[in-house]
């Protein structure tokens, strides 16, 4: 990306969350961690991550960045990050470190999963960027878990060693196995088990999974069909109009509530549990009128344990950019 004859590189970060529906690109300062947007591209208008980088670099020089050399780049990714080519969950891309760096000239390469992005991004969230969902605090230096329903359901929790300093502790926590708590629960489990076999929480916990609910109610509610995606579904539901379509979010927002609750007795999430992912932001009101929060606290003996813990939606615009300039940072201290 840097001009063939510079006069004077400027050294940036490059910084990238690429989920299975949208990939957004960044660039911050060296020792910055204010990220500054280049663009956003759908995934499905690129057959190859190759295209979009090339896009990319297109749209790098007509924001004048022609100059600049990139000391870093941090992709924050729907996969698993620590295998030699990066094959999304929920897309098609497919690409490694080496093809990265021949494709941009920068050899220091750092791939995360996008949710540990998100997760290295909680500390530096204020209450602009974060909306809380019933009672329970948030103790410094404890664990933090983000959980996200996006195209998928990402998962990552930050804890911090004796001095403070934070880590990341990803994994794929989107996909343990759903476990039913109502009637009408187990009815979906059993439609959703004969669909796809085993079930996990992403089956419920997702755009897609908007729509398993769904489906899943009209059949045991004896109803037709009529919405075709999760955001009619959604829209329908804001309108209070559609009794289907209602029970339908507040299912979604139930399960979250319980995945979410899970999560924190399972880490001691006394630092807060945090709903992020592409979903839960345009749809707060609902969520405060689901069993979301009675569900994160319904848990038996320790319902004290979860009580005291909060709740959030994150509603910053991508916590995932923010996370991965956040670890450039401390690439560049760890070089040092």
């Amino acid at each position: 990306m840097a001009p063939d004859r510079p006069t004077k590189s400027r050294s940036l970060y490059l910084l990238a969350d690429i989920g299975g529906t949208n990939a957004r690109f960044a660039f911050a300062e060296p020792g910055q961690t204010n990220p500054i947007a280049i663009a956003s591209y759908a995934v499905t208008e690129f057959p190859s991550f190759e295209g979009v980088l090339s896009q990319l670099q297109q749209d790098w020089r007509e924001l004048s960045l022609r100059d600049a050399k990139l000391a870093r780049i941090c992709l924050a990714v729907a996969a698993i990050p620590d295998q030699h080519e990066i094959s999304f969950t929920n897309n098609a891309w497919r690409f490694t470190a080496d093809s990265v760096a021949a494709q941009t000239g920068c050899p220091h390469i750092n791939i995360v999963n996008d949710f540990a992005a998100v997760a290295r991004s909680l500390p530096a969230l204020d209450t602009r960027h974060l909306e809380a969902i019933g009672g329970g605090g948030v103790q410094k230096g404890e664990p933090m878990v983000a959980i996200g329903p996006g195209t998928g359901t990402g998962v990552a929790t930050l804890v911090f060693d004796k001095t403070g300093r934070p880590l990341v502790v990803s994994g794929e926590g989107g996909h343990v196995d759903f476990a039913p708590i109502t009637d009408i629960e187990a009815k979906i489990l059993t439609r959703l088990r004969a669909q796809f076999g085993r079930v996990s929480i992403e089956r419920m916990l997702c755009g897609e999974g908007i729509m398993n609910i769904y489906r899943s109610l009209a059949d045991i509610r004896g109803l037709p069909v009529t919405h075709l995606t999760p955001e009619a579904v959604g829209a329908a539901a804001q309108e209070a109009h559609d009794a289907l379509a209602v029970e339908t979010m507040n299912t979604f927002f139930s399960v979250l509530g319980a995945a979410a609750g899970n999560l924190a007795l399972t880490l001691g999430a006394r630092g807060g549990v945090y709903v992020a992912g592409g979903i839960s932001p345009r749809y707060i009101a609902l969520l405060r009128k689901s069993d979301f929060r009675a569900r994160f606290l319904a848990k038996g003996r320790f319902a004290d344990f979860n009580g005291g813990i909060a709740t959030y939606v994150v509603t910053h615009p991508d916590p995932g950019l923010l996370g991965a300039a956040m670890l450039c940072v401390e690439g560049d201290e760890d070089d040092q």
